[in-house]
């Protein structure tokens, strides 16, 4: 059998060892063959691919961003759809596919796999923000990698003794904010899930204040401010006509001192966080994730992803992966709010 695989969308930390996963069980116990599409959907639509021997995943698990290249790419557009996919993987000789995405990823497989196309898939999202996984590789490096980047913050915070303001990653969930948030100690973290009033943070950041502490606060890029109707935006679109999210950090700066009277500084951390090399823990997941896909692919589990339960690696439906977006519960909120200040 031969098989093809892509990465689309957002790259993240692991993305790299789900491939050499798939590529060394699919080898070495099924002797299957292996071709990696070329920028994701775009390889998918234009039959552009390159061949995945054993030798080409050497070594890359270590690796962050993909060997494959990605892109923000609608299979469905710009010539595409089931029937010309169809028609580049009859002349490659590709059997089924494997595709590692987040949501519109594998919303795009679904609608594929329902055309007849044998496709399984792979969640990823550094924003963990996938239902019907606990947790998804690339996670655990942004929240190590913010987590690093907020205690330096936290020094020259200390030393000039300023508030601090870390804007994160998470455009509909806060769950990089809480965990970099709680392994930091911030004094306050903002959230898409919990609107807050402008009062509130500040009397945060008082309270910190008064305790002879730097104020600290991190904030998800997607947090909406009690009383904002979209999470700030004032850069475009992006390749899904979404709204690029960023810069709501250096909105509240500005607002804390002036009712505070506390010197703010915003830092935005931005895509250093889907870089470099993955945690032991992503690397691990990353690795069963692909291994478990030759699982699917050799039992014909059409139309389903890899997904962790606990610390099991299950197969669900598409459908179970797409119904909504794993938010922060409320109770883990309160959990992380009752420290606050």
């Amino acid at each position: 059998m031969k098989i093809g695989i892509l990465t689309s969308g957002g790259d993240c930390p692991g993305l790299n060892a789900v491939i050499r996963g798939a590529v060394l069980k699919g080898i070495a116990v099924h002797g299957q063959e292996f071709v990696g599409y070329r920028d994701g959907w775009r390889g998918v639509v234009e039959g552009d691919i390159v061949d995945l021997p054993r030798t080409s995943v050497r070594g890359i698990a270590k690796q962050g961003g993909t060997i494959l290249g990605t892109s923000r790419t609608n299979p469905f557009e710009n010539g595409g759809g089931p029937e010309v996919i169809k028609g580049h993987m009859d002349r490659l000789g590709i059997d089924a596919m494997i595709a590692i995405g987040g949501e519109g990823t594998l919303a795009a497989a679904k609608r594929l796999t329902d055309a007849g196309l044998k496709i399984v898939g792979v969640p990823k999202t550094v924003d963990n923000d996938l239902d019907a996984t606990d947790y998804t590789f690339g996670f655990d490096t942004a929240v190590e990698i913010a987590t690093e980047a907020i205690d330096r913050l936290r020094t020259t915070g200390e030393s000039h003794h300023r508030c601090m303001i870390a804007e994160v990653m998470g455009r509909h969930v806060g769950w990089i904010a809480l965990h970099a948030g709680m392994a930091s100690g911030a004094h306050a973290i903002l959230i898409p899930e919990q609107p807050v009033s402008m009062e509130q943070i500040a009397k945060w950041v008082e309270q910190a204040h008064g305790r002879g502490r730097a104020p600290l606060v991190v904030v998800a890029e997607g947090f909406v401010l009690e009383g904002m109707s979209a999470p700030h935006s004032e850069r475009g679109l992006d390749g899904y006509g979404r709204p690029r999210l960023g810069g709501i950090a250096e909105q509240l700066a500005p607002e804390i001192e002036s009712r505070t009277g506390i010197e703010t500084r915003a830092t935005i951390l931005g895509h250093i966080q889907r870089g470099g090399v993955p945690t032991a823990f992503d690397r691990v997941l990353a690795t069963r994730l692909g291994m478990a896909a030759i699982d699917s692919v050799v039992e014909g589990r059409w139309g389903t992803m890899v997904s962790l339960d606990g610390t099991e690696i299950v197969h669900v439906g598409f459908d179970a992966a797409l119904g909504r977006l794993k938010t922060v519960p409320q109770h883990r909120y309160d959990e992380a709010a009752a420290i606050f200040g």
